[in-house]
């Protein structure tokens, strides 16, 4: 068993894996490592509370300082790592300094795709650390034109955030309805519309060719030559894994660190969770990076008791699912609508704007989206882990 550890990354896994590793009674050494200087923070909230106006930086911790003394884990903030030996089982910091452990996991999750800087000549902003969105909140003042690019998750809840702030808002979608891929034409709809009821404009079925400045006025021009002022850009392409510091390491890479179905890369004593992490699929065999929160907290508590020498709990049971909050309703998915044909509404009120969809594969239930459906949609967890849904 490992008697001190090493976590690279102050993301949910990272902190789920040190908080993890002390709840199942490790007594060795620990230190966490992060290349900001802010106590380790939740990602979710800055692109909603974040850039709703409230204190972020009140809100968004996970633990204050006197937690991480307590549990006696050695925090090492603004120190970003530079290298990774995993033979001597040692990361090279920014600094210079130099940290080794009998176990290592690399947390560094993701960093925002951006938007090709030859295609631009003006300010496109991102949106993936808590610096970014008190960049993007002190912008978004009332009468302003945003013009967000992507309508996945960051940009659909970027787009609700802002037009709860009176910014006028265009979304630009390339596919022909945002979520379209992940919820199916039926349901995506949908969502599209919650867009519209709030005032949101969606242009889609078309791609970002450039954006243009001209006299602090930035037009953002489509591939059909259509042109869209605005005066903030924000762009939602979604994220690469932080695994550029691991170039030389010898790990194997691809779309993230390649990893078992319990974490473990082919360096021995090496580990990796969260959004830089590509774990194997225990159906499809397919390694895969899965982002979303539940999954790297998931992760971290698999590493973790793996370390300890537990029974480490199975990937294989775990149920995909996300949330998302958007124009005042929630958003919830359980299992996959991957290769669904069949999708069912088996729950509607209008006046809550509530629904709950089923996906079926094959007469076999794989996920179900609710709409503003809380308790009854958690209730399908059951069902479907049994069903073994794959993580695809």
């Amino acid at each position: 068993m490992a008697d001190s550890v090493l976590v690279i990354g102050a993301s949910v896994a990272g902190v789920g894996a040190v908080n993890e590793l002390r709840r199942c009674g490790f007594s060795g050494r620990i230190a966490l490592v992060d290349g900001q200087t802010h106590l380790p923070y939740d990602r979710p909230p800055l692109s909603k509370a974040a850039l709703q106006g409230e204190d972020a930086g009140a809100s968004v911790h996970f633990h204050d300082r006197d937690h991480y003394a307590k549990a006696n884990i050695d925090l090492h903030l603004g120190d970003a790592a530079r290298e990774l030996d995993v033979r001597a089982r040692e990361v090279l910091l920014e600094s210079g300094r130099r940290l080794a452990a009998d176990a290592i996991i690399v947390a560094t999750g993701a960093h925002a795709r951006p938007f090709p800087n030859r295609r631009c000549t003006g300010t496109v902003h991102l949106l993936r650390d808590l610096d970014d969105a008190m960049r993007l909140r002190a912008l978004l003042q009332r009468g302003k034109r945003l013009v967000v690019i992507g309508g996945g998750f960051i940009g659909a809840e970027v787009a609700s955030s802002a037009v709860s702030r009176g910014v006028d808002v265009v979304v630009i979608e390339a596919a022909n309805l945002p979520f379209e891929r992940i919820l199916g034409t039926q349901i995506a709809a949908r969502i599209a519309s919650l867009h519209a009821e709030a005032g949101v404009k969606l242009m889609c079925g078309v791609a970002v060719d450039r954006i243009e400045t001209s006299h602090a006025v930035q037009q953002v021009v489509l591939a059909d030559n259509q042109r869209v002022d605005a005066d903030v850009v924000v762009a939602g392409l979604g994220a690469l894994p932080n695994v550029e510091w691991l170039a030389s390491s010898g790990l194997k890479l691809s779309n993230g660190v390649v990893c078992d179905g319990e974490g473990r890369t082919g360096a021995s004593g090496i580990f990796a969770a969260g959004d830089v992490a590509a774990w194997l699929d225990p159906f499809s065999g397919v390694h895969e990076r899965h982002e979303h929160w539940t999954a790297a907290r998931e992760q971290a508590r698999v590493v973790a008791q793996s370390i300890c020498g537990e029974v480490a709990a199975s990937w294989r049971a775990f149920v995909p699912y996300f949330w998302s909050d958007l124009h005042g309703v929630r958003l919830q998915m359980l299992g996959s609508a991957f290769g669904a044909d069949d999708i069912r509404i088996v729950h509607e009120d209008h006046e809550k704007r509530a629904f709950i969809a089923e996906y079926h594969k094959l007469g076999e239930l794989t996920g179900v989206v609710g709409c503003n459906s809380g308790a009854k949609t958690m209730r399908y967890g059951s069902q479907l882990a049994r069903n073994s849904v794959s993580v695809s």
